[in-house]
């Protein structure tokens, strides 16, 4: 077997789904973005193929969710709710649907493409790519939405709006470290997928989607660390700051929103590269 390894390393055989130097490896990704970006519009033309309203109902299911939300949320929490409560509301749904939607197709990435890991040699990075551009695609179609319907509620445009491109940044970063964070721990446990819908929903009722951290934390000092410790409330705090009166946000959480996303994101390169021979054996 030595024998033969030397003798296929002298001709310049590589081993099938070798990993790639890391150098090698990031400019294989920079050369085949546009295979990510392909993948990521056929995923989501796939998705609503057999429907009769097609891709309108990325946009019709989270407005209904945001209307049911807001009546059942604007009862219990009654004069609890958040000042500007529809628009805070609209604001943490979308974001919220965004950073869910990455983690949760994150996690398919990989399974639900075995045949292409496993017949193609490619960077498998673009696949939780893909399935992060992919909710990014969603996340541009319901910001439209959240434009049109906010002044409706009385936060008219002003020029703070423009911050938004740095928040969405931001959360990008941390969306797609948590895509490659999900699509590897998926392979290695693939029971993790049923865990998914009961993860997102903990982080829902947790990130402050339809409540105030900040007023949570004023009468629970001992909670103080949630509003740093949670990265989803903190770019729903930032999100919030920039788009919608009456819920400013500390300087410092843009700091903390920075540091979030970029240590994500590195992280999880880091990880998912350094499995990258396991990948063309998922399924």
């Amino acid at each position: 077997m030595s024998k033969l390894s030397d003798l296929a390393a002298a001709n310049g055989l590589e081993r099938v789904g070798k990993r790639p130097k890391l150098g090698n490896y990031l400019r294989d990704v920079f050369k085949r973005r546009a295979f990510a970006w392909t993948l990521s519009n056929y995923r989501l033309l796939a998705s609503t193929a057999r429907s009769r309203l097609g891709v309108a109902w990325l946009i019709v299911v989270p407005a209904l969710q945001i209307t049911v939300y807001g009546l059942i949320f604007g009862l219990v929490l009654g004069s609890a709710r958040p000042d500007n409560f529809l628009p805070f509301l609209i604001v943490g749904v979308v974001l919220f649907q965004f950073l869910a939607g990455s983690f949760s197709d994150g996690a398919r990435s990989i399974t639900s493409n075995s045949a292409l890991a496993k017949s193609l040699s490619f960077p498998r990075v673009l696949l939780p790519l893909s399935a992060m551009v992919s909710q990014w695609l969603k996340f541009s179609g319901l910001m439209v939405l959240a434009l049109v319907f906010l002044p409706i509620f009385g936060e008219m445009p002003r020029w703070s709006w423009l911050m938004m491109f740095a928040v969405i940044g931001l959360a990008s970063l941390f969306a797609l470290g948590i895509a490659m964070i999900s699509a590897r721990l998926t392979v290695h446990f693939n029971d993790l997928s049923q865990l998914i819908p009961f993860i997102t929903r903990i982080a829902f009722y947790a990130s402050g989607v339809f409540f105030s951290v900040d007023r949570l934390t004023a009468g629970l000092p001992w909670l103080s660390f949630l509003e740093w410790a949670n990265p989803v409330s903190v770019y729903l705090a930032l999100a919030r700051d920039v788009m919608i009166t009456g819920h400013p946000a500390e300087s410092w959480l843009w700091a903390v929103g920075a540091a979030w996303g970029v240590v994500t994101m590195v992280f999880g390169f880091f990880f998912f590269w350094s499995a990258e021979e396991r990948y063309g054996r998922a399924g």
